[in-house]
């Protein structure tokens, strides 16, 4: 059961995705250029993303645990400390000249090409790397 709504929640998730408009770096960096050629239709995407997730998080306060029946996790820490700060500028800067964050890179790798390729081999990468990293402190 697990399983499949893992199937559906993706599958849900990279269809609203590739609809949105959110696989097409041009788009994105259109977006994110304020200062240019700004284009604020993905704030329709994501103002239609904010409201499911408000609707969700208030439900899941009233659940023992998830329809899977995995435990729910507790709240994110509130504290903006170095890594944080760091690490969103990071994100935000790769964001910016990519045009693509991790969702819209993984839904985009069957059809983007070498480049999303080379994008999304570079992000496994980070990730093995921040692995890597706190392991050792």
């Amino acid at each position: 059961m697990r399983l499949l709504i893992a199937l559906l929640s993706g599958a849900l998730f990279g269809a609203g995705l590739l609809v949105s408009g959110m696989t097409n770096p041009a788009k994105v960096q259109g977006w994110l250029d304020i200062f240019g050629n700004w284009d604020p239709t993905l704030a329709f995407v994501l103002g239609g993303a904010i409201i499911p997730m408000a609707i969700a998080w208030r439900v899941a306060r009233r659940m023992p645990c998830s329809v899977s029946g995995a435990a729910l996790p507790g709240p994110a820490p509130r504290h903006i400390d170095r890594p944080l700060v760091i690490g969103s500028a990071l994100f935000g800067l790769g964001w910016g000249i990519a045009g693509l964050c991790p969702g819209p890179a993984l839904a985009s790798l069957g059809f983007g090409g070498a480049s999303i390729w080379i994008f999304g081999a570079s992000m496994l990468a980070g990730v093995f790397l921040n692995a890597a990293l706190k392991g050792k402190s």
